[in-house]
């Protein structure tokens, strides 16, 4: 008989411990039943704000919707416990379902902590906790323009970021000297507190609430020192209090200042019934992180799934964390404020935001804590040194004022147990048996596979070296570089092409390769020459693949497509009527495309310097349809016709088109742009896409269509048009600059460290001054833009490559059609026939 386990709670730490239970084979165990006190599955609490952005809980649940099923767990939505009654081992939920158990378990997690003040009860007031709680703040926000959130920590910061989001006054209101007290000293909490209000958010430290203002709605607060903050909305996210209540009304025992006490096997005083996370008081601590319930979860479920076996024990939690907000880097790790035996070492930079702060040992030999805000780069190479207590440098200093390498050497030396990513608790032996296991042979395999990586991300970095290590101890070949011919990989040939200004192949090969190059590095330099310089790709035909070589796609059968551009799909009937006589001029196959263009199928090679010459001078110019560069802009009618549109998307499909046709780079580029959020262009399939809103346009990044689908992701929010351009034309270089060979910007942006908010910061905030050289380079390919057909039309010479025979004008014979609705297509390939023997 399988043993009867209730989870009251299906938050993060809920899920994660039913996460392992299946994991370790606990369904052939137990009879899972889990009860969830909100209306919707398990999901990411962590990135709450999130969803300001996306209006959707689709990227925030934590499994698909049939993973309950899946893993034989009955899951109680809306249906939480009212009372647990320890004698008789049952659990009554308020619909009246009586659960018996066997084993309990206490993940209730917390509740908003609210301060008792005059007025909090008014209208006007929310919390911060739940997708519920964001639904109604954006729906009260609606009618206020200054907004109050009460409480400068963690969650109080990203509750006034996404008051700044919606275009709101926003303001903070911290009862401490300092903006999240328990992370960051004083030093630190200045340099953030300046960052911060630089972006438009008033910080108000010192302040004691005395009560709320207004009648029946809240109109502000008065403060304890006599002071008012006249503003029409308050979110409190003033701390948390674990939700307790349960387990004190069944006789379970809680500590004085509340939390279910637990021992080191996370068991409470009644037999059966153990408590995790934010609910659970263990040797006098209440974790308000995630990381330590994934923790407990972990070890409990465990224990729980391993009778006989020795138990594992909870030992406590490493409370470091590292955070983006507002755009701002802050990182905080072991006994970042100094309270024990300690020697600081701090570095300031006033200029540019930057506060970093080391605390080691007496001896100097030893890592006990640090703080990081405006540049945390290093966060992830200081964690691992502090958790695994690695031996420090001789001059520690050199890890925050010099520039500490992101793998470093230290790492390959580590114990199998020593701990890479503390958000999902995965060792250094966990990534190598994932990776010897041969399931996992790049980055994003490992993530999947361990889940580390998956947290806060500031492990992704460690994890890149462990598994380039364990992959060279296999004998497998680890190596960034273009190819064979070339010790350089594509970042860094596209710099040196750029700093010494090469522009040909010959020469690259020669001052800073071997041989004579291949299938792979030629094209790779040609794209680059001409992401840089923007000369004709003719120019390089001998070193370019088939489809630019002859500015055509080959299909199959030996003939090739022509796609003229077609700007945003708008077309005058005049134009639409050429393409068709030209069509029948060279007996073309038609299909309209997925990109609302027109191709043209079946021409044969010597046709296609004519076809071009024909739709050239009708005003057509090349799609560059067969290049890696860019391609289509997908629009609706916006608001020129649409009853729906909010925006013209149509002329500003035209105009995106227009000014980034046919710029190169590492992979091919597709867009769209929606007049509104009905998204019928599919923006958000596109490598960047703008979908219209009433206040302008929000910009999208990082998506794509085909075998592998991924949704774009919202880089800015209601742009004007010349905000958006500049942004485009800034995301776009900074892809063709660092992006690899062949990746496409969904895989670029996943590669990149720090992701989407990394990207936000080098893109809006100009992190890395780069933003005005960037306009610059694309500003000289806008402005150098030459129609590759055009090109070849006006040039006899460029035309003489365009026949199949050398000696001979007769078309290749080997290519035969068929007549299929009306139009012909080739022959079908022969069928293979079997042999036998």
């Amino acid at each position: 008989m399988k043993r009867k386990l209730v989870i009251l709670g299906n938050g993060m730490v809920g899920h994660r411990f039913a996460e392992k239970i299946a994991e370790y084979g606990g369904a052939e165990k137990f009879e899972v039943t889990i009860l969830g006190e909100e209306p919707r599955r398990a999901y990411d609490r962590v990135h709450l704000s999130d969803y300001f952005t996306n209006r959707s809980a689709d990227s925030l649940y934590l499994s698909p919707s049939d993973w309950y099923r899946a893993n034989g767990i009955r899951l109680l939505l809306s249906e939480p416990a009212i009372s647990i009654d320890t004698v008789s081992r049952k659990v009554i939920t308020s619909a009246g379902t009586e659960l018996p158990f066997d084993e309990l378990v206490l993940a209730t997690g917390s509740s908003a902590f609210v301060p008792n003040f005059e007025g909090v009860d008014k209208q006007g007031v929310f919390v911060y906790r739940t997708i519920e709680d964001l639904e109604k703040i954006m729906t009260y926000a609606k009618q206020v323009s200054k907004v109050a959130v009460l409480g400068g920590g963690l969650l109080g910061l990203e509750a006034a970021k996404a008051v700044l989001d919606m275009g709101k006054e926003s303001h903070v209101v911290e009862f401490a000297s300092r903006l999240m007290p328990r992370q960051l000293d004083e030093a630190a909490s200045s340099v953030l507190k300046s960052k911060i209000e630089s972006l438009g958010v008033r910080i108000h430290l010192n302040k004691e609430t005395k009560q709320a203002l207004g009648d029946s709605s809240f109109q502000g607060l008065e403060f304890v020192d006599g002071s008012v903050l006249e503003v029409e909305m308050l979110i409190i996210s003033a701390g948390i209090r674990p939700r307790d209540e349960l387990a004190k009304n069944s006789g379970i025992e809680v500590g004085q200042r509340g939390g279910v006490l637990v021992d080191d096997e996370l068991r409470t005083n009644v037999y059966g019934v153990y408590a995790i996370g934010e609910v659970a008081l263990h040797k006098g601590m209440i974790y308000g992180l995630v990381a330590p319930g994934y923790e407990m979860a972990e070890t409990l479920a465990y224990n729980l799934c391993s009778p006989g076996q020795k138990t594992k024990s909870y030992a406590g939690s490493d409370l470091s964390t590292k955070l983006k907000l507002i755009g701002v880097d802050v990182a905080s790790f072991g006994d970042a404020l100094g309270q024990t035996e300690h020697l600081p070492i701090a570095y300031t930079n006033p200029r540019t935001g930057v506060y970093k702060k080391l605390v080691i040992s007496p001896d100097g030999k030893k890592l006990k804590g640090g703080i990081l805000v405006g540049d945390a780069d290093a966060y992830s190479t200081l964690l691992t040194l502090y958790l695994n207590n690695v031996e420090l440098p001789a001059e520690p200093e050199s890890l925050i004022v010099g520039t500490p390498s992101k793998e470093g050497s230290a790492f390959g030396s580590l114990p199998d147990e020593a701990k890479i990513c503390s958000c999902n608790n995965v060792s250094k032996g966990d990534l190598l048996g994932a990776i010897r296991s041969g399931s996992c042979s790049d980055l994003k395999g490992l993530k999947e596979c361990t889940k580390a990586g998956t947290g806060c991300g500031g492990c992704i970095p460690q994890m890149n070296s462990i598994l380039k290590e364990e992959l060279r101890a296999q004998g497998k070949v680890v190596t960034e570089h273009v190819c064979e011919h070339f010790k350089y990989s594509r970042q860094e040939l596209f710099q040196i092409a750029k700093v010494k200004g090469i522009r040909s192949f010959e020469e690259m090969i020669r001052t800073h390769g071997m041989g004579n190059g291949c299938e792979v590095c030629k094209p790779a330099v040609a794209s680059i020459i001409a992401s840089i310089y923007n000369e004709p790709i003719q120019k390089h035909r001998e070193i370019q693949d088939t489809n630019d070589k002859y500015l055509a796609n080959i299909q199959r059968g030996g003939t090739y497509s022509v796609i003229p551009r077609i700007p945003g799909g708008e077309i005058t009937p005049d134009k639409l009527i050429v393409i068709g006589q030209i069509a029948k001029k060279y007996d073309l196959y038609c299909k309209i495309t997925g990109g609302q263009r027109i191709d043209l199928l079946g021409a044969r090679m010597e046709q296609l310097p004519d076809i071009w010459k024909d739709l050239v001078e009708e005003g057509f110019e090349s799609g560059h349809a067969y290049g890696k560069a860019m391609r289509t802009v997908k629009s609706c009618v916006g608001s020129t016709w649409c009853r729906y549109g909010v925006q013209d998307s149509t002329a500003f499909a035209i105009r995106i088109e227009e000014r980034y046709r046919g710029i190169r780079a590492p992979h091919k580029l597709k867009s769209a742009v929606s007049g509104c959020i009905r998204e019928c262009a599919e923006a958000r399939g596109k490598d960047f896409g703008i979908i219209a809103t009433e206040k302008g346009w929000n910009l999208y990044v990082g998506g794509n269509g085909g075998v592998n689908p991924k949704h774009a992701i919202l880089l800015a929010a209601d742009l004007d048009e010349e905000t958006c351009v500049k942004y485009i034309d800034r995301f776009m270089m900074f892809y063709i600059r660092t992006a690899d060979k062949l990746v496409r910007t969904s895989a670029w942006l996943e590669q990149l460290e720090g992701g989407i908010e990394y990207l936000k910061d080098v893109i809006i905030n100009d992190r890395l001054g780069i933003n005005k050289a960037l306009e610059e380079e694309m500003d000289n390919l806008v402005g150098t833009y030459i129609c590759e057909w055009k090109d070849v039309v006006e040039d006899p010479e460029k035309q003489k490559k365009y026949k199949h025979f050398v000696n001979s004008e007769d078309p290749d014979p080997t290519v035969c059609f068929i007549e299929e609705r009306g139009q012909k297509r080739p022959v079908d390939w022969p069928k293979k026939e079997l042999v036998s023997n």
